[in-house]
């Protein structure tokens, strides 16, 4: 094991802290981690931290789900570091990664990810910026999706359409849409969710990177989709709403929306490779092609995860770094994005024939794996969240065709702008 030779000596040294800093007599550092999975993500987690300790007697990995789902780990976090009570390691979200590291026992592990054997820069680089904060690797990434759009096979060929290709446009997808639309038939061309939440902001994103927009400006002070790119983005929503070719998705967790399109009643839904073991395990006749496009450039979201590292002492941030890197490793990789229905962190591991395999028996999985290349992040800033929640309000309003694209994005902005400045 890479590594092995400087992580000794510390090891050896803390030996005498006593085992209250996770050190014993004997030198084995215990860490813990809340991985907030459950079932198959439990299960697959459970074997590979197995396979770490055969390889790893002087580091015990305590691995529960911390007591919540991943959904719930922002709170739980929270409240454990207000006690001074908190993990080595824990799952954080993406877009939380970077309201979380305003905690000063927030690893720094620029020394960490600047060594060999961690080999950073093998990891896809939208993995790689959804752990940065202000330049510095604060965690591992944990897992790493992004958006495509699945299309219904039997809904397609019912209405006589040819299966959407590579390269189509946001022109194309609105108007096939409306035509595979049938109100008597109760099948809607699409589905969003429109509870104004996580889900439903992060689709818009690639349509305003595509316009030349972005999500916030250089200097953090105000969103940067305040012109054309977010106009013509919200048109693009509030025209599905106009054709009422869209199923606004408005419960939490979208369920409804992937039921529709399960029966056969959904022409498109985009969608991250998450969902295919439950169009697999419906029977649901589906592809899977890239995102439309304004311009001719490929361009998707990624949502990548975090495990994000906490400092209780040197000894325990280095026996965490070790288990993450081996976590994490192209044997490691293949396993736990296989197992638990997502992508590969590491190009390296994509290109392995193992995982080559695996997107040969799974349909639709090779368009997300090569939207790895041209997937972006959110930024990593700590007030994302108060450009997201008024984006969400706009997006619900563009929806529901409650409000014009130009109301709703001036709502929007002047609220998020007014929320940045006095951040």
């Amino acid at each position: 094991m890479p590594g092995s030779s400087a992580l000794a000596p510390l090891l050896a040294a803390c030996s005498g802290d006593g085992a209250s800093d996770g050190v014993a007599a004997d030198g084995t550092v215990s860490i813990t981690m809340w991985h907030g999975q459950a079932d198959q993500g439990k299960e697959t987690l459970d074997k590979l931290v197995a396979a770490f300790h055969a390889k790893n007697p002087k580091i015990k990995v305590n691995a529960t789900s911390g007591g919540v789902l991943a959904d719930s780990m922002l709170q739980k976090i929270t409240t454990a570091l207000a006690a001074g009570q908190y993990p080595d390691i824990a799952y954080i979200f993406g877009p939380d990664i970077a309201s979380v590291a305003r905690s000063p026992k927030v690893a720094h592990l620029g020394k960490y990810t600047k060594q060999a054997n961690v080999k950073w820069d093998d990891f896809y680089p939208a993995a790689r910026d959804a752990v940065t904060v202000d330049g510095e690797p604060r965690g591992f990434p944990a897992l790493v999706d992004n958006l495509c759009v699945a299309y219904n096979k039997r809904v397609f060929k019912d209405a006589g359409m040819p299966a959407p290709e590579p390269g189509w446009t946001w022109d194309d997808f609105t108007a096939t849409a409306l035509r595979l639309t049938d109100p008597g038939k109760g099948i809607f061309g699409t589905g969003w969710p429109a509870d104004g939440g996580e889900d439903c902001v992060w689709r818009i994103y690639p349509l305003i990177w595509d316009l030349g927009g972005d999500i916030v400006s250089e200097d953090g002070k105000k969103v940067a989709f305040d012109g054309d790119s977010g106009l013509k983005a919200l048109e693009t929503i509030n025209q599905l709403a106009k054709d009422k070719s869209v199923y606004p998705d408005t419960k939490p967790g979208s369920e409804t929306m992937y039921q529709i399109f399960n029966n056969n009643k959904m022409g498109m839904i985009p969608t991250g490779p998450w969902q295919l073991p439950n169009f697999i395990e419906n029977k649901t006749e589906y592809g899977v092609v890239p995102l439309p496009t304004f311009n001719g450039d490929n361009v998707t979201i990624a949502g990548p995860d975090t495990w994000t590292v906490f400092d209780n002492g040197s000894a325990r941030v280095e026996a965490a770094v070790k288990f993450l890197t081996f976590l994490t490793e192209g044997a490691q990789d293949v396993q736990w994005a296989g197992q638990a229905g997502s992508l590969p962190l590491r190009s390296s591991t994509a290109e392995s024939a193992e995982w080559q395999q695996h997107v040969s028996k799974t349909v639709g999985l090779d368009a997300f794996s090569s939207a790895l290349t041209y997937a972006r992040t959110r930024p990593t800033i700590p007030t994302y969240p108060k450009i997201s929640q008024p984006l969400g309000q706009a997006i619900v309003s563009m929806l529901l065709d409650k409000a014009t694209p130009q109301d709703a994005l001036d709502a929007a902005v002047s609220s998020a702008n007014a929320a940045l400045a006095t951040s």
